[in-house]
């Protein structure tokens, strides 16, 4: 078998190359199948492209393959005067697709060895009809602030008792719903690994307090508590992890941790899919997430109704309400049957707010929502110590 078998990223993919390696032509492949030849060519040229990317292309003299997580940026190959290659230089990048794919694989595999939760007990009333979804968003744990130069005082020690006292205030103000949400909207932390910069601009952030390994420890210290608070509260409960700018990566690991640490509770769903765009269908209510950061709100119901795998969920609401953070303002709009929400944080203003004049009201909403009439009840809460 050839390494261009090694490319394959499916049984589908492994079965048209080892047929077509054995020399079978696209047309014989595809009757050995059952499929069509487009679909065989269309294959092939895939897995072709793929091996490119990392060097091996023998039609072209292409043989000297780059690391997995690397791709060729160019090739340049030396020729004799017969035609024949005598030498070759190759430059490869690192692939960040491949990358990031390798990095959650990672991020699995660890999380193999988190114990996970033991069912609790469920609670004795609850209104089936009930969802109430609690947001937190743009928490910037990690951030710190101070009374003097940004107006009020922020570290990780407040920021974890502010957001444990803002979920229980929340469930106070709770009906007894069948079904809580913890939807938290990204940027939770304030910083994306060891250094304290932005993960894509490499920003500096003037401001931060503590490490990076302390900010995992409360994360998963907090995230707990608050599922165990919901369990008390609601009959089943759903958590969505949303990826945000400032914690594009960090977002994965607290997503995947987090459902391998309930796993083993029928009474705990984790919302685990690797893009920034999350959706419920409650009854005929669908409620959906976007952190902000990728599409503004104003079109958020477009990608949302037309999402191939979420266009189902969206042909089967009545009520469609959308939800994304990012600004840390409040604000709403109501579009082609579709309220879109913008909702404000409980975190402090740091730096760079104040420096730019940005100022906002801090909260954290609670909404409940009917199954065949929308929005019923919500709530605001206030941050306190």
């Amino acid at each position: 078998m050839s390494d261009l078998f090694r490319y394959c990223n499916t049984d589908r993919q492994k079965e048209i190359i080892r047929l077509y390696e054995s020399g079978l032509n696209k047309t014989e492949v595809g009757r050995e199948l059952g499929i069509t030849r487009e679909t065989v060519k269309g294959t092939i040229k895939i897995v072709q492209d793929r091996a490119a990317k990392q060097g091996y292309s023998p039609d072209h003299d292409m043989v000297h393959q780059v690391p997995d997580g690397f791709q060729v940026s160019g090739v340049s190959t030396y020729y004799n005067d017969e035609g024949r290659p005598t030498g070759q230089w190759v430059k490869s990048k690192q692939d960040a697709d491949r990358r990031i794919e390798m990095m959650i694989e990672r991020i699995e595999q660890a999380c193999d060895n988190v114990v996970p939760f033991e069912p609790t007990p469920t609670p004795e009333e609850s209104d089936d009809s009930l969802c109430t979804v609690l947001t937190i968003t743009d928490y910037h744990l990690g951030m710190k602030a101070s009374q003097e130069s940004e107006g009020s005082n922020w570290d990780a020690k407040i920021a974890r008792d502010t957001f444990l006292n803002a979920i229980h205030d929340m469930l106070q103000a709770s009906p007894n719903s069948k079904t809580g949400i913890l939807a938290q909207l990204g940027d939770w932390l304030h910083w994306d690994g060891i250094l304290p910069v932005t993960p894509q601009s490499k920003h500096v952030l003037v401001g931060t307090d503590d490490r990076y390994a302390k900010l995992v420890d409360i994360t998963i210290q907090v995230m707990d508590e608050a599922v165990k608070m919901m369990l008390e509260h609601f009959g089943e409960v759903v958590i969505v992890q949303a990826e945000g700018n400032h914690d594009i990566s960090s977002s994965v690991w607290i997503r995947k941790y987090l459902k391998h640490r309930w796993s083993q509770e029928p009474r705990v769903e984790v919302i685990d899919n690797d893009w920034p765009f999350y959706a419920y269908l409650h009854g005929r209510t669908l409620i959906g997430w976007h952190h902000g950061h990728r599409m503004k709100m104003a079109q958020l119901q477009k990608l949302f109704c037309s999402e191939p795998r979420i266009r189902p969920l969206w042909g089967q609401s009545d009520f469609a309400y959308l939800h994304t953070g990012h600004l840390h303002h409040e604000r709403v709009l109501e579009d082609s049957g579709c309220t879109i929400e913008q909702h404000p944080t409980l975190s402090a203003r740091d730096h760079y707010a104040v420096s730019h004049g940005y100022t906002s009201a801090r909260g954290a909403k609670v909404i409940t929502y009917d199954a065949n009439d929308g929005e019923v009840h919500r709530v605001t809460v206030r941050p306190r110590l």
